[in-house]
């Protein structure tokens, strides 16, 4: 097979393996595995594992490490400090000892199949600790769970083991050395390791800032992208030079580039290349596999993946617990990094190159590892209802939570319910104080929470994305719910939430920008608001004054671009002030009581006839106070105001028809 034709054959598989993901929910890294078997040599044997095939799957791993080194900060290890080194440090630790002891008792049981030395026992010890930060973090996004007490104690984790791959990539060769030479190869790899590192990021630092600056500065694209590119393999083939890995080098180079002004934009250019790249790396890794191992050798494929759950699931629990975790709060966490991880392959294939991973062995992990990606969105999916019936206190630990939201919210009605209290959260609440209206917030951040509380805000700690935590907060009597953290999957599941238990509650979600518009508003939103189009509009209003416009024509520019973006703000009420011959045909508000007899009291607003003649109905207000949106069923009554929409004439139309029929 030619070049090409082997390069389409390997596209074509890495399309059609996401596109079969993406539809199954799964995440792509699923479908490169599924590619890489169904191609490779053990099943339709349509290419072989090629040497320049496994190249570009290095070149995966670089760009992966790349981007590992691009979001370390010292910043976010100090914030989550406890978690990191505490948390994921023992789990990292634990995890490799029960491993290593593991593997060196089932050599022992199998009566000697395997020639595992203690070596190879330590380093298969190191990859099994490993677990998928792609898959995890994607799954826990989409659920919304980021923030959570078990989502925090995941992310240590994962970060702890992000940075735990650095040293494993010097230890894992050094390991594969000769047993006589085994002390001094481990010795001379750290001592270069840690020379090369401590050059680097002494002097690289002021080093990279003062050459990107320079590229920068000549305002090229291609030449920025050339740059990055030669940056980081550039210090990869040092780091291969020096004797250590190129994934080492990669790292380096994304730690330096982290501390530099540039690293975002480093991270928006370098993505493609990690992403293709490192898709292609686990097609290799997919070729690897021989499916006939999990048929002929089926129980051994099982003990190595039930194994190494159930073993870092009970560590990490011990650990969880040890460091005054709730036991339903430590079982989550396990089930969450139970699984082996996208390091566990870069690993595995860093040990059969250097001989300490035996065939006859390769290929049962390797099954077992994919099995165990495979199995974690399920584990996972039922998480919950596995915790619930293997831990009863967890239950009640649910229980008091939300005995204690609506412990607080049983005397509250009409009040706005806030889900997330950062800093968005905490100005909308300001704002309802000052105007006397009620709230309550329900946040996952449990000091955030105890601060806000002892201020005497009305806060509680909550998941607003749980339907009770909800209920408790008075979601039927509320009169908005206002969604305030930049989260779309989690504010899917809350305003589904609304929708399904309260359908008249008026929901307003805020976004990023505008990507996730229609999907929030079919999803049942009242309105969207874009961080992005609020910002561009004080940019233009500013801008605007600054060079000479009126500022009474400044405020109409932007309530005009306002009125074309949001529904609910479309018009305003009309005064005394707005009779200039600019405003007098503006679209407007106007508010209409309607009295005894009105030709539409006892009919439900679809049946109102505001249909051709201009004008728009945008809420109720009902005789009891209560709002209503224009999709309401209930009867109008006496008593009741709507709101309505439209340019002068057509609303004294409308009001005619209103009253009068």
């Amino acid at each position: 097979m030619s070049s090409l034709a082997l390069t389409l054959l390997y596209l074509l598989a890495a399309v059609l393996g996401v596109v079969a993901c993406r539809s199954l929910r799964l995440p792509p890294m699923m479908g490169y595995l599924a590619a890489g078997i169904l191609i490779g040599p053990h099943a339709l044997a349509l290419t072989q594992n090629s040497e320049g095939v496994r190249h570009l799957g290095e070149f995966g791993v670089v760009f992966l490490m790349f981007t590992i080194g691009l979001e370390f900060n010292l910043p976010k290890l100090r914030a989550m400090r406890r978690h990191v080194f505490g948390l994921g440090l023992l789990q990292v630790l634990a995890c490799m000892a029960a491993f290593s002891a593991w593997l060196l008792l089932l050599a022992r049981l199998t009566g000697g199949v395997w020639d595992m030395g203690w070596q190879t026992a330590l380093a298969l010890g190191g990859t099994l600790a490993m677990s998928s930060t792609a898959i995890v973090v994607k799954l826990m996004s989409e659920r919304g769970e980021l923030e959570s007490e078990h989502g925090r104690r995941v992310l240590g984790i994962l970060l702890f083991q992000d940075l735990a791959v650095v040293p494993m990539l010097v230890l894992v060769p050094a390991l594969g050395s000769e047993p006589e030479q085994l002390l001094t190869a481990l010795a001379v790899a750290l001592l270069k390791a840690t020379v090369l590192v401590a050059v680097l990021l002494v002097g690289g630092q002021r080093v990279m800032r003062w050459w990107l600056t320079q590229v920068a500065r000549r305002k090229s694209d291609e030449l920025f992208m050339l740059n990055l590119l030669l940056v980081t393999l550039g210090l990869a083939w040092l780091t291969e030079l020096a004797g250590l890995s190129l994934a080492l080098g990669a790292f380096i180079a994304g730690v330096l580039v982290s501390e530099t002004e540039y690293r975002h934009q480093v991270g928006t250019d370098i993505r493609p290349f990690h992403d293709v790249l490192l898709g292609l790396f686990f097609i290799t890794v997919g070729m690897m596999l021989d499916w006939h191992v999990l048929v002929e050798r089926w129980s051994l494929v099982l003990v190595l993946l039930a194994a190494p759950l159930l073993i870092k699931t009970a560590i990490i629990v011990a650990l969880a617990r040890g460091l005054g975790t709730t036991t339903g709060v430590s079982l989550r966490t396990a089930l969450y990094v139970a699984q082996a991880g996208e390091f566990s392959f870069v690993l595995l294939s860093l040990m059969q190159v250097h001989g300490l991973l035996q065939p006859a062995l390769m290929n049962p992990v390797l099954a077992a590892m994919v099995l165990s990606m495979l199995a974690t969105p399920f584990l996972i999916q039922y998480s919950n209802r596995i915790v619930m019936k293997l831990v009863a206190s967890d239950w009640l630990q649910q229980s008091l939570q939300v005995t204690t939201i609506a412990r607080q919210a049983i005397n509250t009605s009409g009040h706005v319910l806030i889900c997330g209290y950062g800093r968005s959260g905490q100005n909308l609440a300001r704002m309802l104080e000052r105007e006397g209206i009620a709230y309550m917030a329900l946040d996952l951040d449990p000091d955030r929470v105890r601060q806000a509380a002892a201020a005497g805000n009305s806060v509680v700690f909550g998941d607003a994305t749980r339907l009770q935590a909800l209920k408790a907060a008075g979601l039927a009597r509320a009169a908005a719910l206002v969604v305030t953290y930049l989260d779309t999957p989690a504010a899917l599941k809350v305003i589904h939430h609304a929708r399904t238990h309260a359908p008249q509650l008026p929901v307003v979600v805020r976004t990023q920008d505008d990507s996730q518009l229609e999907k929030l508003q079919e999803a049942g939103a009242t309105e969207v608001v874009p961080e992005a189009i609020e910002g561009s509009l004080m940019l233009a209003s500013h801008a605007l004054a600054l060079v000479g416009v009126p500022m009474r024509r400044v405020l109409r520019l932007v309530q005009d671009q306002r009125d074309a973006r949001y529904g609910l703000l479309r018009g305003y009420f009309h005064g005394a002030d707005d009779d200039t011959p600019s405003e007098r045909d503006q679209e407007r508000l106007y508010s209409l009581s309607l009295p005894a007899g009105a030709a539409v009291v006892g009919k439900p607003l679809a049946d109102l006839p505001l249909h051709g003649i201009g004008v728009r109905l945008v809420n109720v207000r009902r005789a009891s106070g209560a709002m209503s949106p224009p999709d309401d069923r209930t009867p109008l009554a006496e008593g009741d105001t709507l709101v309505l929409s439209g340019h002068p004439t057509a609303l004294g139309l409308a009001e005619e028809k209103l009253l009068r029929g």
